[in-house]
């Protein structure tokens, strides 16, 4: 199973890293993406990070305060979140993909890309 760790309660401005991993699969050998969504809003692609070249792509707002990364290739991706807005606040959720969506142009984003989801972890930035 997919399984993330690390959310939390934050200020504004305040730092947070969020860890994906999978008891099945080596998260390595995959695309892996983070989504995520708001309450009452739509599921957002956040940050996509390739599993040959480790391609990155990432969502506009979060572009310059937002990394994904994986230690060397291996478990677990992560998502560094820098800088942290209420508006980041959601549930953020870790996808897996067996294509190449990340390495695909701008599809990456596209939900349906991904078979294979977390449970997702809550992320809330409020003063």
């Amino acid at each position: 199973q997919v399984a993330e760790t690390g959310g939390g309660l934050v200020q504004p401005g305040d730092s947070l890293r969020i860890s994906c991993t999978d008891s099945r699969f080596q998260v390595a050998f995959y695309d892996v993406a983070w989504f995520r969504q708001a309450p009452g809003g739509e599921r957002e692609g956040v940050a996509c990070s390739g599993r040959h070249d480790q391609t990155q792509s990432y969502l506009d707002s979060v572009k310059g305060r937002f990394t994904i990364s994986r230690d060397n290739g291996k478990e677990p991706v992560y998502l560094q979140m820098e800088s942290l807005k209420p508006e980041d606040t959601a549930t953020y959720y870790c996808a897996i993909s067996v294509g190449t969506p990340c390495s695909s142009g701008p599809q990456w984003d596209d939900a349906q890309e991904y078979a294979i989801w977390g449970q997702g972890v809550q992320v809330t930035v409020s003063s």
